[in-house]
This record gives structure tokens, sequence and C-alpha cells, in this order.
């Protein structure tokens, strides 16, 4: 088997693939397609790391998709990226560097760092930007009947957020908070005409992924806005748009995800051709 020349002919195979995989290369397979724009500075044992596995199953990998080991696959990366291609790069040999250099930042830095991480994350957004899939999921959202919305934890403010702004439409709209552990009891009346906005990055939250399988079992739509198209959410939605977020010191920005729920929501509104007034605010309560 010849190894693949270029990074999309190796993603192409182990799309093909992914299924037939054992689990441990999954991990590894949806981390690479994750981290694509990074893969060519990180060491084996960083790979590894991300993806949960054991190194030697890394070169397990790199072997299966007809490489001799981790560093040939790596050169595919490496050869498909210059300088002036992915400023996710060239952001996380910059901190590398000076974490390598142990450089004390300030306060003010360290929000630069961020600010940076941002800018390089809604840059990947932007380059990655897949038109069929965006329109395919605003007609999703045009025809459903109900729109639910499902985030946990770091995501559930852009769940809350989007449900915020759906609510501006006359689209029925159901934020699955769980509270009170009522995921079940939220997501049951989903149906076959419904459209289910699952939100989630790994490691991907099992009450998400709940309410996904849900909505499949009754017949709704299923839009994912995660990572990975090969990962356990993105992998059976009607519709997936990833979204690779920027990071610093080890934590990820919400920034991308934010810009592209915005997105879906005017562009949602747009079709339904709302009026300026059906959008602004309806005014105070009473007393």
């Amino acid at each position: 088997m010849s190894s693949p020349k270029t990074v999309d002919d190796l993603l192409l195979n182990i799309a093909r693939d992914f299924e037939a995989l054992p689990p441990q290369l999954q991990s590894i397979a949806s981390y690479l397609e994750r981290q694509r724009a990074n893969i060519m500075v990180q060491r084996i044992n960083e790979v590894a790391e991300g993806s949960g596995v054991h190194p030697s199953a890394v070169v397990r990998f790199a072997k299966r998709f007809g490489f001799s080991g981790f560093r040939e696959l790596q050169s595919v990366f490496r050869s498909n990226y210059t300088d002036t291609v992915t400023p996710t790069r060239s952001y996380q040999q910059r901190v590398r560097q000076a974490i390598a250099d142990g450089h004390a930042m300030g306060s003010a830095e360290i929000a630069r760092r961020f600010i940076d991480a941002s800018r390089a994350g809604l840059d990947e957004l932007a380059g990655d930007f897949d038109n069929k899939r965006f329109n395919t999921a605003v007609d999703l959202l045009v025809k459903a009947e109900n729109i639910y919305v499902v985030a946990v934890r770091r995501t559930f403010s852009i769940a809350s957020y989007f449900v915020y702004a759906l609510q501006h439409t006359h689209k029925r709209v159901h934020l699955v908070s769980g509270l009170g552990g009522m995921y079940h009891e939220q997501i049951r009346s989903i149906g076959r005409n419904d459209v289910l906005v699952a939100i989630s990055f790994p490691p991907y939250g099992r009450e998400t992924l709940y309410c996904s399988r849900v909505a499949q079992q009754h017949k709704a739509h299923v839009l994912a806005i995660t990572d990975s198209a090969l990962g356990p959410l993105g992998s059976e939605a009607r519709v997936t748009l990833k979204v690779s977020e920027g990071s610093a010191f080890g934590f990820r920005g919400l920034a991308s995800t934010i810009c592209l729920c915005q997105s879906l929501f005017v562009a949602l509104a747009y079709k339904l051709e709302l009026k300026l007034e059906e959008t602004s605010h309806p005014g105070g309560y009473d007393d």
C-alpha cells in the first residue's frame, strides 16, 4: 500500500476506512483531522496524549496508511504547509518558544495571546468554510417545525445564546438544559420534522451525545457543530459544521463557535424574510 502524498489524500483515505479502524486508531484519526494545522510541529508523544492512546498506537496508525512510521506521516503535513499559510501553527510555535525561553508574561501580554489565538481560530474558520454544508444547515433550520439546541459545560453559553437569537424568529425553539437532570424528558418529544443543534468538542459531553442518539432514533435531523466529521457527534449527524478553536495556555476559545452560530441565525432570519421590528426588543415587562 503506497502512502498518501498530501494531507487531503490522507484524510480521504481515513474517512473511507474510519468505520473499520479499531477504537484507538479512530481516536488518532479524529485528532489528526482536528489538529491538521499543528501536526507538523507536534511530537509523537503529544499526538498520543491528544488522542488518548499510547505512542505505539500512533506508529501502528501510520503504518496502517502506508507510512514507515510517524516521522514519514508527519512529513506529509510539513510539505503541505508553508510559513505563510497557517496562523494557528505559527502561534503555537511562538507560545512554545516563550515557554522554552522562560519568558515571564504580564497580564496584558496574556490577554494578547488569547486575542491572537481567537484570531487564528477565526482565520481557520474562514479558510475551511464549506458553503454547501452551511447552506444545507440553514435549509434544515428553515424547514424545521421545532428546533432543539443542546450543549453542556463550556459550550452551554453558546447554546443559551443561540436559543435566545432563534427566539427572535417565529420558530418553536427549545433549550435542552438538563435542568434537574431531565435530558431524557426534554428531548423525548423531538420528531421527524424537527432539528437538533448539538454543540460539543472533546471531551464530548455524554449528555449531548445522548440527545443526538435520541434525535436520530426519532428520525429528526441532527446539525452538529463540532471539531471533526469523524468524531462521535459529527459522524452520525445530517450536517456537520466544523470549528477548530484557537487555544492559549491549555484553554480553548469560543470566538469561532459563537461567530458560526450568529451567522446561522442571521442567515436563517434572512431566509425567513424577517422585518426589522420582528427582531427588535419588544419592550419591558409589566409590573
